[in-house]
């Protein structure tokens, strides 16, 4: 029996990609000078150009004119009246960082590039991998194409589409008082501390999700679930769904699997944990912010 549940949306700054970029299929008409972005991945880091210490994004004409070969190529959108596209380039030659460019894993970027790039990038390397991921038909294993006028690959003998592969997990902060429910993975580092997460699985709500991974994990019983925000997680295709949630009885028991160690932690007791461009570190200091 699932308790009474509320999705109630927490006042929070929005870290969304906002109205100025706008997602499209097919690019508009431009001049061939038009402005571009390219988010062009190696082994899922982004390629940026280095001018005199300062790195930027590549247009499409400076990744061409690269010697590198383009794998795969595909158009995003527009950011006000820039055109961005997210390709893979081919791994197999080695290059290292210089003095022209560097690549960087997604997670350096937000002290690298300016909002909103950093989750653009993000958009473009879950694009570039599903589109990997999608060369041949789950079906009937013919080989698949872009759809003119949606982002989906088509296969031309049986006809299965092939959207955007997305992930619902959900994420949830849990009090007990003046008292916050920390736990850790057997995968994280030393010392680092984060809250509770899961997958939601087939048939299941999001609501139920929460209360399920609450159970399986940690062993105990929740209330008062409010919505707290959402937040897009290319690791690999992730969709963060984020709550907050009051104890409400059970002794703390980990499953020993996902997670090896977990407490209760007042604001002054709090261990290392997940920075705030993460949506469990926002949940965190929305905690540490109510208790101060």
């Amino acid at each position: 029996m699932y308790p009474d549940i509320t999705l109630q949306a927490m006042n929070k700054e929005d870290n969304d990609l906002g109205l100025d970029f706008f997602p499209l299929v097919i690019p508009p008409y431009k001049e061939e000078s038009s402005e571009t972005y390219c988010f062009a991945f190696r082994d899922r880091r982004l390629l940026l150009l280095n001018e005199n210490g300062n790195f930027r994004l590549p247009s499409l004409e400076e990744t061409g004119n690269m010697d590198i070969t383009i794998l795969r190529q595909q158009y995003l959108g527009e950011l006000k009246s820039i055109s961005c596209f997210s390709m893979e380039l081919d791994g197999s030659k080695d290059m290292g960082n210089n003095d022209n460019f560097g690549f960087f894993v997604l997670r350096e970027l937000g002290a690298i590039l300016q909002a909103p790039l950093p989750l653009i990038a993000g958009k473009a390397v879950h694009i570039m991998e599903w589109d990997k991921n999608t060369m041949f038909c789950g079906r009937c294993g013919s080989s698949t194409s872009l759809k003119e006028n949606e982002r989906a690959k088509q296969c031309p003998e049986c006809g299965f589409l092939a959207f955007p592969k997305i992930s619902p997990a959900i994420i949830v902060l849990i009090e007990k008082e003046d008292k916050v429910l920390l736990a850790r993975s057997p995968n994280f580092r030393p010392g680092l501390y984060s809250i509770i997460a899961g997958f939601v699985e087939p048939g299941e709500s999001i609501e139920q999700a929460v209360v399920r991974e609450v159970r399986e994990e940690v062993g105990i019983s929740i209330k008062n679930v409010r919505y707290f925000g959402s937040q897009p997680w290319p690791y690999p295709d992730s969709l963060m769904i984020g709550f907050t949630a009051e104890f409400l009885e059970g002794e703390i028991q980990v499953d020993g699997i996902e997670i090896d160690n977990a407490g209760w932690f007042r604001k002054d007791e709090i261990p290392a944990i997940p920075g705030i461009d993460s949506i469990s570190g926002q949940l965190i200091e929305y905690f540490i912010s109510r208790h101060s």
